[in-house]
């Protein structure tokens, strides 16, 4: 099993409702605000697809999402693909009880259906990524400094 070939799991504890969770990662207005602002639209129903252009290293990265299971308040599954790119991954967004709130787990299969020869593809920068994306946006939307 290649390094690339391991699923990342990412969690985060948020000190917030199962419900208010699952509206910020599956509520347009609120994914928008922390996930990737150019998602044109969302619903978290299976068969669900959407796709949006992000912009990174000089390329484009034409994203396609397809809903494959939502169970309302406790998970949600995308298929991740990119346009006119080999490979598909699977990330899972699953909703757990915590001690202090709700717990976010984030797990990304298929790293490896990727090109090894994409920068954004390695698992350093998938890692770097999905961390930052829950573990600080996802966080500062959710808990916002008191001022």
């Amino acid at each position: 099993m290649t390094d690339r070939s391991t699923p990342i799991v990412v969690e985060q504890t948020f000190p917030v409702s199962r419900a208010k969770l699952w509206n910020a990662i599956t509520q347009h207005d609120q994914m928008i605000q922390w996930f990737f602002e150019d998602i044109p639209d969302f619903r978290p129903e299976v068969g669900f697809t959407t796709q949006f252009n992000v912009h990174s290293g000089g390329r484009n990265f034409l994203h396609v999402w397809s809903i494959t299971e939502s169970i309302p308040g406790h998970k949600i599954v995308y298929d991740w693909r990119y346009k006119d790119l080999p490979g598909v991954g699977k990330v899972t967004f699953e909703i757990l009880e915590g001690q202090q709130g709700s717990r976010l787990r984030v797990i990304n299969e298929g790293l490896d259906s990727f090109p090894s020869d994409v920068p954004e593809f390695t698992r350093e920068s998938c890692v770097r990524g999905w961390k930052y994306l829950v573990q600080e946006s996802l966080r500062d939307f959710l808990e916002p400094a008191e001022n």
